[in-house]
């Protein structure tokens, strides 16, 4: 392992990723033969029809599930995705755009202006008589507001590509970005947030921003990204395997709720783990075919009713059931719409950039695919800590299982052989991405929460300009002082326990886990284990938010001084 660093600090004060070592784990050193064994595997078990095949009537049906969209259509369907529709058309239902916009980054705003200007080329090519704002009238206020966020995804690449320019470097490519480099986020003061950490109405603005940053990105570096439309397909109602994932969460819902994974997958996870994950060549060697078919007709008809025999299970049909599972999925796991958005990810220029598009991605991902992907990637990892005896690198585990998550129902069909061929390393890779960086890519970056609390803030100023909302503001700051902060304290409320409120003092070291460890030590009745409980940040400028452990509390005071703080048991959003 060699101390080395594979990049240069666009921002001073804030980068994103810090290099700690480079891992000797390049993708060159990849064995692709096990790849294309998988492909091999998955054909003749009856996985995907082969190329230039129509699978008969059932496949067919599932060559629909993609379609590429009329011109137009694309930039129409990402508008509307980022909440913009009332750029194109003003009858939508949607809540004013110009919050939204004003907290944008120049690149942010460049990928909006340039969906909008396309559109508008082609609603006047259709001769449409809806009148469509002019792209200027748009964006002509965000000049003040581009202070808010230097450290965006895509100002970076920005930067990373004026200065490649600049100094016209056109030298061989760093090897390190051949390597894996050992990434890991600076610690944030105001703490480090979370996917499930913030409310559902801020996540609904984290996607919004998602997807503008994400697309400013791949325009930065010059990357035309074609998003398949995604239609319906006839699909199973009930069931585990074929079924899409929506509904195998609401029949497992029904029985637990709560529950994020389906219950065969995780099932499958745990039997393969009790039974131990020494095993040689676990998740690359398959088990027989016809025993694995049988032995999917028996989970069918006896797994939930509890009957199935576990125990008479063997460890490689059970890894071939997993990939059966994930394979068989109505759509892609990683969705039909961003599924090539994936696979781009390979065409920018450096790892960091891959892991800021993936980071992106991830928020994408709708809850069921972005909470099955998790429980799979750690798994793929217990599997991987225990390669010296299974033989099972990072390596092998994301060649193998590349084929399973991108290779849905009728790709084969779809694509050429050499079309196929190019995308083996590069599907294997994106997989190596997600298990080695899991635990970064399943953040919210910092300037994108930043985002978030402008959008809030600014809400709320237009909120407190009508008459009647000051004027209850004022009654209310009348008739009851605030306890939020007084000389250098705050308030801690815990309506959930005996002690329902505690003030703490705050000092520059007070760290979130402080305040929890004082208010267990202080209420004796407290019965919760200490690590289901959290400190919460409410109100101010984000709705809710659950706080890491070592987040400085009066550096996050000074943030967002009108929030409150309560302690209650850990409840993760999603």
């Amino acid at each position: 392992m060699k101390q080395r660093c594979t990049f240069e600090t666009v921002s001073d004060e804030i980068p994103i990723f810090v290099c700690l070592h480079v891992l000797q784990d390049s993708l060159d050193e990849l064995e692709m033969d096990d790849y294309w064994k998988e492909v091999e595997n998955i054909t003749h078990s009856g996985g995907g029809a082969e190329r230039g095949e129509s699978g008969g009537e059932g496949e067919v049906q599932e060559e629909e599930q993609q379609k590429v969209p009329e011109e137009g259509e694309q930039e129409e369907a990402w508008l509307t995705q980022a909440g913009l529709g009332r750029l194109f058309d003003e009858s939508l239902a949607e809540e004013d755009n110009a919050v939204f916009l004003s907290t944008l980054t120049r690149t942010q705003a460049a990928a909006v202006e340039r969906r909008v200007t396309s559109l508008q080329q082609t609603l006047l090519r259709r001769r449409n008589r809806q009148h469509v704002p002019d792209v200027r009238d748009i964006f002509r206020p965000l000049e003040k507001t581009e202070l808010n966020v230097e450290v965006a995804f895509s100002e970076q690449a920005l930067t990373y590509r004026d200065n490649k320019q600049r100094l016209k470097v056109t030298t061989r490519p760093l090897s390190p970005d051949d390597k894996l480099p050992d990434f890991k986020l600076l610690r944030d003061k105001t703490g480090q947030t979370r996917i499930g950490d913030l409310s559902p109405l801020d996540m609904k603005k984290v996607r919004r921003l998602a997807l503008v940053e994400m697309t400013a990105l791949f325009d930065t570096a010059g990357i035309d990204l074609k998003a398949y439309k995604a239609v319906k397909v006839k699909a199973k109602e009930s069931g585990l395997f074929a079924v899409p994932l929506t509904t195998l969460l609401e029949q497992d819902q029904k029985r637990a709720p709560g529950t994020k994974v389906p219950f065969i997958l995780q099932r499958l996870i745990s039997h393969i783990e009790e039974e131990g994950l020494d095993t040689e060549g676990l998740l690359r060697i398959p088990g027989a075919a016809t025993r694995v078919k049988s032995l999917c007709q028996d989970l069918e008809s006896s797994f939930y009713d509890g009957m199935f025999p576990w125990q008479q299970l063997k460890q490689h049909d059970a890894a071939s059931l997993l990939k059966l599972f994930i394979r068989e999925l109505p759509h892609p796991l990683l969705t039909v719409q961003y599924l090539s958005a994936f696979i781009a990810v390979n065409k920018l220029p450096t790892k960091k950039q891959q892991l800021h598009a993936l980071n992106l991605l991830v928020l994408l991902l709708p809850e069921s695919s972005r909470d099955t992907l998790k429980a799979l990637v750690e798994f793929f990892q217990r599997v991987i800590d225990h390669q010296a005896k299974n033989k099972m690198t990072l390596n092998n585990v994301s060649v193998v299982m590349a084929p399973n998550i991108f290779m849905f129902k009728g790709f084969r069909s779809k694509v050429t052989e050499q079309q196929e061929f190019s995308m083996a390393t590069s599907t294997a890779n994106i997989v190596r991405l997600l298990i080695r960086y899991q635990n970064l890519l399943w953040t919210i970056p910092k300037f994108i929460v930043t985002q978030v609390r402008h959008q809030n803030m600014e809400s709320q100023r237009k909120q407190n300009k009508e008459r009647a909302v000051r004027k209850l503001l004022k009654k209310i700051t009348t008739d009851k002082p605030s306890d939020k902060s007084s000389d250098g304290f705050i308030r801690v409320h815990a309506p959930q326990f005996s002690k329902v409120s505690m003030a703490v003092q705050l000092t520059p070291e007070l760290l979130a886990a402080d305040v929890l460890t004082r208010f267990i030590s202080h209420d004796r009745s407290v019965t919760v284990k200490r690590e289901e409980l959290s400190l919460y940040e409410i109100g101010g400028n984000i709705k809710e938010r659950c706080l890491d452990g070592e987040t400085y509390m009066k550096d996050l005071f000074q943030l967002n001084p009108t929030a409150e703080w309560v302690i209650k048991a850990v409840q993760r959003w999603t």
